[in-house]
């Protein structure tokens, strides 16, 4: 349907979640369906799954978690505050220029010189000192302090916990409804990671992790915040809060380049098209960042409230699209023969094959890279060498099938898998050409094996489609 390698997330809301409108966002290039937590009820999260499975049972479906947050709390009204203003936060409700949050320790962790940021950062406070009462804070700009609005602290770890009752409840929904991927919100270090885990784990449940990465602490412990981790988003709304914005843009080119060496889907997320929430056309500042992440190599791209009640949502998913086709055609390849990873022997024979295939198809005239998988492995080392010749996964499992529509490059479908690896060639071959997507007297590479004998792929061809199916 779509000649774009890159994959195109959106989020979908309560209220705009029909079959139809379902239809036409994965006719524009949607790829997998985000359900933000923090804004829905495990009932209307059931409401848009339904409409989902209704038209697809190939779209991926990940759900947001709203992780360890901090915001403003009983608050019965909003306040004025000027540059200069001294205010207090309170563990009890306080008097005037005062106001309390919802993590009962923060007054005790918050040094005296930290700098808060309220609602985004639209308003900066400085710790003055601790007092009996409470954080004396001084105002650096004018503002509002209202009621539910966030607070990051740069730079200062707080002893939150990772998981949320709302958390906890979402999770165990998410196992009973197979629902493919869990973003887990400001992911510290592999303890936030195993923290899920360890519920999944005792619902029997293979959910993969994201890990969205939105502070320091996160950036810090990438490494081994992805031996966890299935992959990670670049969470870039509150990174850009928790950071210096000016090093965002080094730092998501750095999480992109480790995760494609790691072989993990990477997420880049947060106001890539922010004005067609409102326009019908984006920014040219907007088409630059979408083309920019697509250039480093992100597996996917992410629309929020563009497409969650935006004004404007099949126009998002369109332009993001003609922005990831156009780009595509013109970048290189990021490697094409070195390994990917440094893998144990067990593994070798695999990603030697997926190396070598990627290496023939961009060398020789291939027109796609076919892979028989169980896992979705395979097709996941194929893409982590981000070439520009697609890749079809075939595999019995619509787990698999489902999982691998993060993956850069991947168009997976479902197959019946037969008893002999002949009839396994031909069975993927015959599904491929009935739908249109390969030319019979044109080269393909075909890597297969892990779902007949072998626990993983073990054999590769390279030959059209007529010949193979003649033999």
């Amino acid at each position: 349907m779509h000649n774009k390698q890159t994959k195109i997330i959106c989020t979908l809301a309560d209220n705009r979640c029909e079959p139809e409108f379902i239809r036409e966002l994965i006719d524009n290039g949607m790829n997998v369906v985000r359900l933000n937590t923090a804004h829905l009820t495990p009932a209307s999260a059931t409401k848009i799954l339904e409409a989902i499975r209704s038209v697809s049972d190939r779209i991926g479906i990940l759900i947001d978690t709203k992780g360890p947050e901090v915001r403003t709390c009983n608050l019965n009204e909003s306040f004025d505050v000027k540059t200069g203003d001294r205010v207090t936060i309170t563990k009890t409700p306080g008097g005037k220029n005062s106001f309390q949050v919802n993590y009962d320790e923060f007054v005790d962790e918050i040094p005296a010189g930290s700098q808060i940021l309220i609602d985004d950062g639209d308003l900066e406070l400085i710790v003055e000192h601790q007092a009996p009462e409470g954080l004396i804070c001084i105002v650096q700009n004018d503002g509002v302090i209202q009621n539910k609005k966030s607070l990051n602290v740069p730079n200062v770890h707080l002893r939150l916990p990772t998981l949320t009752e709302q958390d906890a409840a979402f999770i165990d929904w998410a196992t009973q409804n197979d629902i493919d991927f869990i973003a887990h919100s400001f992911v510290r270090d592999r303890d936030d990671v195993m923290a899920i885990r360890s519920i999944l784990e005792m619902r029997k449940s293979d959910i993969k992790i994201i890990a969205k990465i939105e502070n320091r602490e996160g950036v810090d412990n990438l490494d081994s915040i992805l031996d966890v981790a299935h992959g990670v988003m670049v969470a870039r709304g509150d990174l850009g809060i928790e950071i210096p914005a000016e090093e965002v843009p080094s730092i998501q080119k750095q999480i992109i380049r480790t995760c494609i060496q790691r072989i993990k889907p990477v997420i880049t997320a947060t106001q890539m098209l922010h004005s067609m929430i409102e326009n019908p056309r984006a920014t040219r500042a907007e088409v630059s960042d979408v083309a920019n992440a697509i250039l480093d190599g992100t597996d996917a791209l992410m629309l929020s409230g563009e497409t969650a009640y935006g004004k404007f949502p099949l126009e998002s998913v369109q332009t993001m699209s003609n922005i990831a086709h156009a780009v595509e055609e013109k970048k290189e390849t990021i490697r094409t023969s070195e390994s990917t990873s440094s893998i144990n022997p067990t593994e070798l024979a695999e990603n030697n094959l997926a190396k070598a295939a990627a290496t023939c198809a961009a060398n020789m005239p291939i027109q796609a890279i076919i892979t028989s998988t169980k896992s979705g492995e395979t097709a996941r080392l194929c893409s982590s060498y981000r070439g520009q010749t697609p890749i079809f996964a075939l595999s019995e499992s619509m787990q698999t099938v489902r999982r691998l529509s993060l993956s850069y490059g991947v168009h997976a479908r479902q197959i019946k898998v037969p008893k002999t690896t002949d009839e396994l060639v031909k069975v993927c071959l015959n599904e491929l050409l009935e739908e249109g997507k390969i030319n019979a007297e044109q080269l393909i590479v075909f890597l297969g094996g892990g779902q007949i004998y072998s626990h993983h792929t073990n054999f590769m061809q390279i030959e059209t489609p007529h010949i193979l199916l003649t033999k």
